[in-house]
């Protein structure tokens, strides 16, 4: 019980540690991971390269995949874009593999302890805490790697006759064997949710002779088809596109697992004698096989993306008619964010802004629903417009609950300072957002008032009103326009001190006109209820544009 204890502890200190170093890099260059992403993803060859990058620099084929399945759903990245970053992650991936043969084949163990002390000095300080991080996942990785060794010889399987002879009962030098284990490598990674987890694994099973290298290799060609379920499952939630994008990867992987499969036993000889091993005969030093699965591993990832990096837009158009768009998609649904988090949460608060961009765009429909209901007369149209604006403040409140929802789900994992700060800036966005949803619905109401009391406006009443939409118009135009980052808030302070200069010299008129009795008192009121709910509007809207910037726009007049 004791050795199946260190085996499971050391596989789970495997994973976090290349958790840690992998949030650690990018905490350090996450902001710049998408930036080149986008800009080096011109051709598919420049993809290819782009997702090697990425994934040599996050530690993870699946994050790096997430990643770009995300971007795709942003607009940020095209399918066939997407797909030449997939083929270069699964190139960068079998960077893993290499790093845990050398953790294999030599004592690491002496290296491992001053990195640890220098990691924890480094996170001490705060200007130095990632690269601390990142030594510190580094550590524990090779840690583990070596108590998994350690372990693996401690187990001593080699000598156990039952297990010996269960393995034995299969035949190496048959297909179906091959099939059965490639199946279980693809189901156990499926379960684990981690590839590096069963490439350490089966790197003990074979160095302790347990496994025969064709046996370790069919478990490794069930890891890459395995592995592809975490990208797929983070797209369930998402657009047609970032669908494809998931289905893509899965494609790459099977399709090279068949043709691996038509030349299996060559192609593994191959990966052998590179390594200086004879496939069919014994090993004198058993680490040497960590070698072998890193070489094929490598070789498979490299051929594949040589083969099908020349029919890019035939798996386009593979995975489009696999999965077809729906004409019919709920209009209603987050758009860039699903109800799962993402494994890479530097990202995560990415795709929140861009629902934000979204549900600003979203407000800004109403702006002319409300213009439209202010003149309407027939009573059928008149209450189908006021439902779907109420519709959209009912709306309004369901992406402030699930987007606030998110970023309180990223806030949990480990963020660096300045991504905090924006998921502070981001939560107040939500919350003005969802009263400009509130402030459009009250305009309605107030319309609705003025239906049912059959009350008129007067020629300058209609003026000015059609003044204070256009201004608040304009105040929602140039906000989504911060919010994007095409504009700062010096735009949005001369709109807003314009607005409540209207709203001061409508009142005073209004005042004027009811001293004059140009109409009733009654009139008088809904009146002045509209124009003050379009002057508040527009103090939300200054409110999302300042959170944006993240400065307080004192100077801005706003008398009540």
């Amino acid at each position: 019980m004791l050795i199946i204890f260190k085996l499971l502890g050391s596989i789970a200190l495997l994973m976090y540690g290349m958790k840690v170093m992998s949030e650690a890099l990018q905490k350090m260059a996450g902001p710049q991971l998408r930036h080149v992403l986008g800009a080096m993803t011109t051709n598919r060859f420049t993809g290819v390269l782009t997702g090697m990058a990425v994934c040599v620099a996050v530690q993870s084929s699946a994050a790096t995949t997430v990643m770009t399945v995300s971007f795709v759903n942003a607009a940020l990245l095209t399918l066939s874009q997407a797909i030449s970053v997939i083929m270069g992650a699964n190139i960068g991936t079998t960077l893993s593999a290499w790093i845990m043969s050398a953790g294999f084949s030599f004592n690491i163990a002496n290296l491992v302890w001053p990195v640890f002390l220098v990691a924890v000095i480094l996170i001490q300080f705060k200007k130095h805490r990632y690269l601390g991080d990142f030594l510190f996942g580094l550590s524990f990785m090779f840690f583990a790697l070596g108590t998994l060794n350690a372990t693996g010889r401690e187990m001593d399987l080699a000598s156990n006759a039952q297990v010996v002879n269960f393995f034995s009962s299969f035949d190496s030098g048959s297909y179906l064997t091959i099939l059965v284990f490639l199946v279980i490598g693809a189901i156990l990674t499926c379960i684990a949710q981690s590839s590096a987890a069963l490439m350490a694994i089966t790197m003990v099973l074979c160095t302790t002779g347990v496994l025969t290298i064709y046996q370790g290799i069919a478990l490794v060609m069930g890891e890459n088809i395995g592995t592809t379920l975490t990208a797929n499952l983070a797209a369930l939630s998402a657009n047609t596109q970032a669908r494809r994008a998931a289905l893509a990867h899965l494609v790459f992987n099977v399709f090279g697992v068949l043709w691996v499969l038509c030349i299996f036993y060559p192609f593994v000889r191959t990966a052998c004698r590179l390594v200086g091993v004879d496939a069919d005969a014994g090993v004198e030093n058993p680490e040497r096989l960590t070698f072998v699965l890193a070489t094929f591993h490598t070789m498979f990832n490299v051929t594949n993306t040589l083969i099908l990096i020349w029919f890019i837009p035939q798996i386009e158009k593979l995975v489009s008619k696999l999965i077809p768009h729906k004409v019919s998609e709920d209009d209603f649904r987050l758009k860039y964010i699903g109800a799962g988090i993402m494994k890479t949460p530097e990202i995560s608060v990415f795709q929140a802004q861009k629902e934000i961009e979204h549900f600003a765009v979203r407000m800004c429909r109403v702006v002319n629903m409300v213009k439209e209901l202010t003149h309407v007369t027939d009573d059928e149209a008149f209450q189908a417009l006021y439902d779907r604006i109420a519709k959209y403040e009912q709306i309004s409140d369901n992406m402030e609950n699930e987007i606030g929802k998110y970023l309180g789900q990223v806030a949990n994992a480990h963020l660096s300072d300045d991504t905090k700060q924006t998921i502070r800036a981001m939560l107040r966005e939500i919350g003005e957002l969802e009263s400009i949803g509130d402030s459009f619905f009250n305009l309605a109401r107030a319309l609705m008032r003025k239906k049912n009391q059959k009350v008129s406006f007067t020629a300058s009443q209609e003026a000015g009103l059609t003044e204070m939409y256009s201004l608040m118009g304009q105040c929602m135009d140039q906000m989504v326009l911060v919010l994007e980052g095409e504009a700062d808030e010096q735009e949005s302070t001369r709109l807003e001190i314009a607005l409540n200069a209207c709203r001061d010299r409508l009142r005073q008129e209004n005042e004027n006109a009811v001293d004059e009795r140009d109409y009733s008192y009654a009139c008088s009121t809904i009146y002045m209820d509209l124009v003050e709910e379009c002057e508040q509007c527009g103090d939300y809207i200054v409110n999302v544009v300042e959170a944006k910037t993240g400065r307080d726009m004192d100077k801005r007049s706003n008398p009540k």
